[in-house]
């Protein structure tokens, strides 16, 4: 295409009375990029080894289908670095308060990349950070600065087609933990009511790729996809298809990234249309979500998180994924099917998350399907290992549970819920077997041919149970927390778990 355009910016050895075109006549600074209208074509390329410090990088426009804009970085050493510091500031504004009247939906937010009404788009080989406090600020305050590492904004454009961020490594962003739904995080991707939406059309994505990032110490999410203005169509118990794929994103993939380290949820899909989340790893996710941190949210509320799990999200699909060591609080779990329609979990792992294994929350949360996971270690005895809050439903099914001693199958004082759960194996780890409320607070669940291992009782209504005693059920719970247990039974070591799924690619295990 004529008229593509290669601008090279480089921190190290550049001059912004360059003209930016070749590897030896670049830019000084991201502002001369930064003002410029993107065309199709355009390559923005940062020299390894530069730190662009309290600089950001803000793309207003982007390619074409055969013609993308590219973000990327040249020569050799290390990746280059946007350390913005609390720069880049910009107007968050959804055009109308969100689907609860605690959240916040407009105000300032600073981002080191923001990519607004920008589509066929790639940034990839960066190194993003936006700490740094300001004169007089406190990380706990409850107005402190909303911050992120990527924005991706969908206003005035319509349907915004193939964002992909890759390759990226996203920390330390100190963002307002309090403020659920402004851009606060590691990478946050939203979409605001437009100025003229029957001259421009919905404001959505259909194409999102997030790939082989690492996001770590950021606050309050560490990936967050698709929350939208047009939340209120979501409101129904099923959710038609056709409204979530008409007013929410759609294509959506978030996999073989690696998360830590984070003040509230690891990654969570919104208001999308069969996304499929795998091959990530989540760990120490829920950080700030206690009273000695979460201390000015007023009437934001909001002292919940966990660590990959979907919210109002039509049949998204969550496999291969680990999640680890999830604080406590009102949520916590590794896995969460928060008030969408058909979402399934398969293949996963967890172990060591202390609200527990999975949640099933509130009642708009149908269809739920949780099939042939690992849970080890997961829940305390103030928490449990499932969570069915409410819930129409919840099949539970050919999955292991690993359960330490002390800990209840199901979650104390929360349940009320539906669920069937059958053909599972449930062990429990303590020295002495264990008398199980197996119908706490629920009548609706259900118990069908599951193995329970080290239990005094099993279920009334499990006429099919397999009871098996603490020597036996010790065998079952040998080897690397809880693998082997799917290679006895099958005999072949099980694709399950980030670092154990089929045609995982080299660069996860690199980043391991």
């Amino acid at each position: 295409m004529d008229g593509e355009r290669v601008y090279y910016v480089s921190a190290l050895h550049g001059d912004d009375r360059n003209d930016g075109l070749t590897e030896k006549t670049p830019f000084r600074t991201l502002k001369m990029v930064s003002r410029q209208k993107r065309r199709p074509g355009d390559k923005i390329l940062l020299e390894r080894g530069s730190v662009f410090e309290r600089e950001y990088l803000h793309i207003f426009g982007g390619g074409t289908k055969d013609h993308p804009v590219v973000i990327d970085a040249y020569g050799e050493g290390l990746a280059p670095v946007i350390a913005a510091e609390g720069n880049g500031l910009w107007y968050q504004n959804y055009g109308a308060p969100l689907d609860s009247p605690v959240h916040v939906w407009k105000g300032y937010v600073s981002s080191a990349v923001l990519l607004y009404d920008a589509e066929y788009i790639t940034v990839k080989n960066l190194e993003i950070t936006n700490q740094g406090l300001l004169e007089g600020e406190t990380l706990c305050q409850g107005d402190r600065m909303n911050r992120t590492g990527v924005s991706v904004i969908a206003k005035n454009k319509g349907t915004l087609h193939q964002i992909e961020l890759a390759e990226l490594y996203v920390h330390d962003v100190n963002g307002n933990v309090y403020d659920k739904h402004l851009n606060n995080g590691g990478i946050y991707i939203s979409a605001l009511q437009p100025d003229n939406e029957e001259e421009t059309g919905i404001a959505r994505y259909d194409g999102i790729h997030i790939h082989h990032c690492t996001v770590e110490r950021c606050r309050r999410w560490g990936v967050a996809a698709g929350y939208t203005y047009q939340h209120g169509r979501f409101t129904t118990l099923e959710l038609p298809d056709e409204i979530v794929s008409t007013y929410g994103s759609t294509n959506v993939v978030i996999e073989y990234n690696h998360i830590r380290d984070i003040g509230g949820d690891s990654i969570t899909p919104m208001y999308c249309f069969r996304p499929l989340v795998q091959c990530n790893i989540s760990e120490n996710a829920a950080l700030d979500m206690n009273s000695s941190v979460y201390t000015e949210a007023g009437e934001r509320e909001g002292m919940v998180a966990a660590a990959i799990w979907p919210w109002k999200c039509k049949t998204a699909l969550f496999q291969y994924n680990e999640a680890s060591y999830t604080r406590f609080n009102q949520d916590g779990e590794a896995w969460d099917a928060d008030s969408g329609d058909g979402t399934i979990y398969q293949y996963n792992y967890s172990h060591d998350n202390e609200g527990g294994c999975v949640m099933f929350c509130e009642g708009e949360s149908v269809n739920n399907i949780f099939r042939h996971n690992i849970s080890v270690n997961d829940g305390l005895e103030k928490s449990g290992v499932i969570t069915p809050v409410r819930n129409v439903d919840a099949h539970i099914s050919d999955n292991t549970f690993i359960i330490p001693e002390g800990v209840p199958f199901i979650r104390t004082g929360m349940s009320e819920g539906g669920m069937l759960v059958e053909n599972n194996v449930i062990i429990n780890k303590s020295e002495e077997a264990r008398t199980e409320d197996w119908h706490h607070q629920t009548e609706k669940a259900v118990y069908r041919g599951n193995l329970y291992g080290n239990y005094a009782n099993v279920p009334e209504d499990d006429g099919q149970a397999q009871a098996k005693d603490r020597t036996e059920a010790k065998e079952w719970i040998k080897g690397e927390a809880g693998i082997k247990l799917y290679e006895r039974q099958t005999g072949n070591r099980p694709d399950i778990g980030a670092r154990f799924a089929p045609n995982k690619k080299a660069e996860l295990i690199k980043n391991l």
